[in-house]
């Protein structure tokens, strides 16, 4: 486990660098003469320190090299066009984000031997999909950092380097010159989703319908901006964006659905595997999204292998695989960081949480905790240890502070798998029942719609509240690596009698 963690963290740690600064060779071959020095010395005197060290050196001179390797300079058959009214042709990369008044299209053009993605901003009409052959007309633009509201820079060039665009092209005009073939594996996956968005059109109203979509399969098209910032300003932001939460749920309900069709361990991983892969690809592969299926596929491996699953191990392979793919997502990538830490919380804070309240139950004199009881401890215990677990980083992106973030979760937390099971429900009955049976359809949306104007209520009555949120200046980056070096000691000091005080608690309360 040491080892894994001197690789991942020294990976990660040579990609940071390289990512933040701009430096020649020279500190990269330096590692790598202190990696060989210091396994040179292993075999002098055997020690583990020595082992990490080198092992840490020469992975983070091995990721400078894959974040150097990543940072390629623009395409320059398309360098000449900058600021210039242009028309390309090409073929849609990806479903297209939908806003009020335009639609931001990924578009896969080539030109002088070189191909790049251009997000193209035009109008909301004509409607295109994935696979689509366009013809668009605009001005080429090279994307640039800005400065928020917050006085944060957020390197806008950056975070669309990470998905491979390099160019904007603004006041754009497109034109559909060839539907996807039927063939087109990215296009089916898209008419599903938007089969199931429309059968959510046509059996909620509009909000709870955009909700009802957002929880599903994420995405925040079609609501409007003050709901939007309701769920910003009560922390519930990840209600409306594709998680790691929601491939978890998805991933439970089949294994508990395959464990009532089949005995067999490897058929259902197959299976889970399958469907898995089958929802990320229509929902969309964001880091997020892939972080956690990967980690699913790796659990659903061992199950089917017999061997042990063990998450902490597991985040710090998948974290590692990532980056060696992707070294962008580090930086660049909010949702990816944030992800991590709140999945890192989960897995090391949680039980420490746990512990503590079950020890304070003993205390007090209480008995073992019922079923409610128990849910209520393992909810607030896992949404203390998220919380705790982004709330540096998120405060560095953002700036924003949610004081009713711990209250307005633990609302909404116990019915979000019930949200996303009525939703599933109302979206299908929707998109094959809706004209023929339209009292079945309404009938069976009807819970999608209780659910989904709950949690709409919870998010705007708590952002409504006085001091709900906070707007923290910008800060060093220095005060996020205390904050987390403060939370590893914390986590650290704590790991090993965790097991123990749980074990005690409850032999104590009977």
């Amino acid at each position: 486990m040491r080892v894994l963690v001197a690789v991942a963290a020294g990976f990660s740690v040579g990609v940071f660098l390289r990512s933040l600064f701009s430096f020649g060779w020279q500190l990269v071959v330096f590692l790598f003469l202190i990696a060989a020095l210091l396994a040179s010395t292993t075999f002098l005197k055997s020690r583990l320190g020595y082992t990490l060290g080198a092992v840490f050196c020469l992975l983070c001179a091995l990721g400078m090299v894959r974040a150097h390797l990543a940072d390629t300079p623009l395409p320059q058959a398309f360098t000449p066009d900058l600021r210039k009214r242009v028309t390309y042709e090409g073929v849609v990369v990806r479903d297209p984000d939908i806003r009020e008044t335009t639609q931001r299209v990924y578009v896969q053009v080539e030109k002088g031997g070189e191909e790049t993605i251009v997000l193209v901003v035009a109008k909301p009409y004509p409607e295109v999909g994935v696979g689509d052959q366009v013809k668009m007309s605009g001005t080429l633009f090279k994307p640039e950092p800005f400065d928020t509201d917050g006085g944060r820079i957020f390197r806008y060039d950056k975070y669309l380097q990470r998905d491979g665009v390099r160019f904007l092209l603004s006041f754009a005009t497109m034109r559909v010159q060839e539907e996807a073939p039927w063939h087109s594996i990215p296009a089916a996956l898209a008419r599903i989703k938007h089969f199931f968005l429309h059968g959510l059109d046509t059996t909620l109203p509009e909000q709870q319908a955009a909700l009802a979509g957002g929880i599903v399969i994420g995405g925040k098209t079609g609501l409007d901006k003050d709901l939007q910032d309701a769920f910003i300003r009560s922390g519930l932001v990840h209600v409306i964006v594709l998680s790691g939460y929601n491939v978890m749920i998805v991933a439970e309900w089949m294994m508990a659905l395959l464990a009532l069709m089949t005995t067999s361990r490897r058929v259902r991983a197959i299976a889970g595997a399958l469907a898995l892969l089958l929802f990320v690809g229509i929902a969309g592969f964001s880091a997020t999204a892939i972080r956690a299926t990967l980690m699913a596929l790796i659990a659903l491996y061992a199950r089917a292998t017999g061997r042990t699953y063990v998450a902490s191990r597991t985040l710090f392979v998948v974290v590692l695989l990532m980056l060696i793919w992707n070294p962008l997502y580090l930086v660049f990538d909010p949702g990816f960081g944030l992800s991590v830490t709140a999945t890192a919380g989960l897995i090391w804070l949680s039980p420490i949480f746990e512990g503590l309240f079950l020890r304070a139950r003993t205390r007090l004199g209480k008995r073992e905790p019922n079923r409610v009881q128990r849910f209520w401890i393992e909810a607030v215990s896992a949404t203390l240890a998220a919380q705790t677990g982004v709330l540096p980083l998120l405060l560095y992106n953002t700036g924003n502070l949610s004081i009713v973030a711990l209250p307005a979760n633990l609302l909404v937390v116990a019915v979000m798998p019930l949200a996303m099971a009525f939703a599933a429900l109302a979206g299908t009955a929707g998109a094959f029942f809706a004209s023929s049976l339209p009292l079945l359809t309404q009938g069976l949306a009807l819970p999608a719609d209780m659910v989904t104007r709950y949690v709409i209520f919870v998010a705007k009555e708590s952002a409504a509240l006085p001091w709900a949120a906070l707007t923290i200046p910008a800060f060093s980056f220095v005060w996020v690596l205390l904050a987390y070096a403060t939370i590893i000691f914390f986590a650290s000091s704590k790991r090993f009698s965790t097991t123990a005080q749980l074990t005690l608690a409850k032999k104590a309360s009977t």
